[in-house]
């Protein structure tokens, strides 16, 4: 079992601790740091930041959103950093939601498979640098053609040399269809809410991966406590909130990927009353309607000994890298208890 560093979004601007908590992962040998983007800081900027300031552990992104650059452009960032890192750069990407989609970016949402497999499609082209990219897909043009065209266009070859041909591509994905999808064309995938304890959730879906195929989880909550009822309950109360925001409001009435992955784990009568208390502007009661055993089964709460024994079932599971928030401490002790 591997362990990631997650740093997360930024918030009113670049976070202070981002850069030595990087370092000290790295010095307690952590495989990887992951950097993400929604709609404030991007991905490949913070990426490079990180990259400039460590020398050994991999520079993920978890994830970039397919409809924030254009097939090539993400392929041009991916090289960059890929070269700057010293080929320390993994991609992640990740369709995102139909609210970002098209309320941030300006895209359409339909068809994320297609869209997705015709992107990646032209990334493995431009990286493996073989002749022009030309594509023409339902969504990839190149070159373009169509309405308000010059004609003028003319199939390109990235002028810089990919540092790796091969390098790798997680996707993120929650559907059964989409997690299908990674494992078929992706080195890895990047689940959300994944618990060790339900691998008949996406096993289905899994069949198609490769050997070697990538498993990199999230961990929702990394605490280091006592194991009695209350320090658990206060420790999952950050994950719960988080939870209640994606579950009930991260999505709309009548689609919210969030609430059907919940629904798909076991839990959805108590996804059905969060969405509803929350589009009430109950968002406190919706909170507290999170399940302890959802929140729970996707956290890692609680002391060493208790961490050490729920920590089994995700070595046991397909997951190969568990990627952890928090501060030195809890690196600290993650690193002991892992390694």
């Amino acid at each position: 079992m591997k362990l990631g560093l997650q740093l997360g979004y930024w918030g009113k601007g670049p976070n202070p601790f981002h850069v030595p908590l990087a370092q000290e992962a790295e010095r307690l040998g952590f495989d990887s740091v992951w950097v993400a983007e929604s709609w404030g800081n991007d991905a490949f900027s913070f990426a490079t930041w990180m990259a400039a300031h460590t020398s050994t552990i991999r520079i993920c992104t978890g994830v970039v959103q397919l409809s924030g650059r254009t097939p090539t452009s993400c392929a041009m960032h991916a090289i960059t950093v890929d070269h700057l890192s010293n080929g320390r750069f993994s991609l992640g990407l990740g369709v995102s939601g139909p609210q970002v989609v098209e309320g941030w970016y300006g895209q359409p949402f339909a068809k994320p498979l297609k869209r997705t497999r015709e992107y990646i499609d032209v990334l493995r082209t431009v990286l493996r640098r073989e002749e022009p990219v030309s594509y023409d897909g339902e969504f990839v043009h190149l070159p373009y053609h169509g309405e308000n065209s010059w004609e003028m266009g003319k199939p390109l070859k990235v002028m810089v040399h990919p540092l790796r041909a091969d390098l790798p591509i997680y996707l993120g994905a929650e559907g059964p269809k989409n997690v299908a999808l990674a494992a078929e064309i992706a080195d890895g995938w990047l689940p959300l809410y994944y618990s060790p304890f339900r691998p008949e959730v996406y096993s289905e879906s899994l069949k198609a991966a490769k050997p070697g195929f990538e498993v990199a989880v999230n961990v929702m909550g990394c605490t280091i406590t006592g194991d009695s009822d209350e320090e658990i309950e206060a420790a999952l109360a950050p994950t719960k909130a988080a939870l209640g925001f994606y579950i009930g409001g991260m999505g709309s009435k009548s689609r919210n990927f969030h609430m059907e992955l919940m629904s798909r784990m076991g839990f959805g009568d108590a996804a059905q009353k969060i969405q509803d208390l929350f589009f009430e502007g109950r968002r406190d009661e919706a909170i507290n309607l999170v399940p302890t055993q959802f929140a729970d089964e996707i956290s890692l709460v609680g002391s060493k000994e208790r961490i050490r024994d729920r920590i089994a079932a995700w070595e046991a599971s397909p997951v190969t890298t568990v990627i952890l928030s928090g501060g030195p401490e809890t690196l600290q002790a993650m690193a002991e208890i892992v390694g």
